[in-house]
């Protein structure tokens, strides 16, 4: 069955897509961007990077981190960072739910080859 994949542009230089959106949820499970970058197997890096971007692009902050210590450090999502997660989730299932019935029949065209 054909999936779909949604990307959100947000400014001209900014968009929003399932990778960060999934990176946000790695963040609030884990609580750490290092713990959440293994986990999407990407470097604590390009985590970093995407965190300020997300940052940057809604001007204020999604995640709250704090430096690591003798306890270690630990980042977790604000008030605004869940939100966005949550309103990107139910965005992701009513553009899915609109477009099943044009799905089902991008399928019926591949079945009947």
């Amino acid at each position: 069955m054909p999936s779909l994949s949604l990307r959100i542009n947000l400014d001209p230089d900014g968009r929003i897509g399932p990778g960060k959106i999934e990176l946000l949820e790695h963040i609030a499970t884990f609580g750490s961007i290092s713990a959440a970058a293994r986990g999407m197997e990407m470097s604590y890096k390009h985590a970093w990077d995407l965190v300020e971007d997300m940052n940057r692009v809604f001007g204020k902050p999604l995640v709250a981190a704090q430096t690591g210590g003798r306890k270690g450090g630990g980042a977790q999502l604000t008030a605004v960072g869940l939100a966005v997660v949550s309103r990107f989730r139910a965005i992701e299932r009513a553009a899915a739910a609109a477009a099943a019935t044009h799905m089902e029949a991008l399928q019926a065209e591949i079945d009947a080859g």
